[in-house]
């Protein structure tokens, strides 16, 4: 059955890498309520999935980070200055959240994560953008603005490209950077957070074989085989296909997602 699981893994991470590429966000919102279910499947009896999930999340998307923003970078699509004024407050907030979220109960995580991944779907389905422009925060607003997306998205296990694309939007910057500069974005985010989620989760975990803290190593090989591979092809995509009718089917996919993690 151990094979069947690892095909499962690689599957999260085709998908995943895809999303980062493509839509500019780490895959998470895939990862975590597939990698629960896999779990559960494979009958790990731990108290903390959710938790596990998240952890192992994370942990994946440092490696899908490096590989977009390889992409992105080589197309000129990052804006750079506006990654290092962010990363600070989102190294922060990363930590923050990753401690968080382990003295949250795991099926108040699980509601949360839900209900999040519905507000993101509602976003995309809807191709809500900003309704009006500002300019760019000053040093102390960016670190403040990294910060809560750093928190949230540690909270929940994405690159945080959910909060990160309409923020650059609302500040005037074109589309396709925006998805570029959310997906370099997303590394700080991905390692501050796995680092927090395999301290906090140390002693938790102990008794499960292949597992350091939150982080399961068996998903975390298989799903970043294949997301290593498809972001860049993602991010050659992102550059020649409109995101409209791409994010409303994404955006069902996590209508049924949301929905199955809060009610079932």
């Amino acid at each position: 059955m151990f094979e069947l699981h690892y095909l499962f893994y690689l599957a999260v991470g085709l998908f995943a890498g895809l999303s980062a590429g493509l839509l500019g966000i780490g895959g998470g919102l895939i990862i975590v309520p597939a990698l629960l279910w896999i779990f559960q499947y494979q009958g790990i009896t731990e108290t903390s999935l959710i938790h596990l999930a998240i952890g192992t999340s994370l942990a994946s998307i440092v490696f899908t980070s490096i590989s977009s923003v390889y992409a992105h970078h080589q197309r000129s699509a990052v804006i750079w200055p506006i990654v290092w004024q962010l990363t600070p407050g989102i190294i922060v907030g990363a930590v923050l959240g990753a401690v968080l979220a382990n003295v949250i109960a795991s099926e108040y995580l699980k509601q949360f994560f839900g209900l999040f991944e519905l507000y993101v779907a509602i976003q995309m389905s809807w191709n809500i953008k900003p309704k009006f422009h500002v300019s760019m925060p000053n040093r102390k607003g960016m670190s403040l603005t990294g910060g809560g997306i750093g928190l949230l998205s540690s909270l929940v296990g994405i690159g945080g490209g959910t909060m990160t694309v309409p923020f650059l939007l609302y500040t005037q910057t074109k589309i396709h950077q925006a998805i570029a500069t959310s997906a370099a974005c997303g590394l700080p985010i991905a390692i501050a957070g796995s680092i927090g989620f395999l301290v906090t989760g140390w002693s938790q975990t102990s008794a499960l074989t292949y597992s350091s803290g939150y982080i399961y190593l068996p998903a975390l090989l298989g799903i970043v085989i294949t997301s290593v591979l498809f972001a860049p092809v993602g991010a050659w995509l992102a550059h020649r296909l409109s995101s409209i009718h791409l994010k409303k089917v994404f955006a069902l996919l996590l209508y049924t997602l949301a929905f199955k993690m809060l009610f079932f």
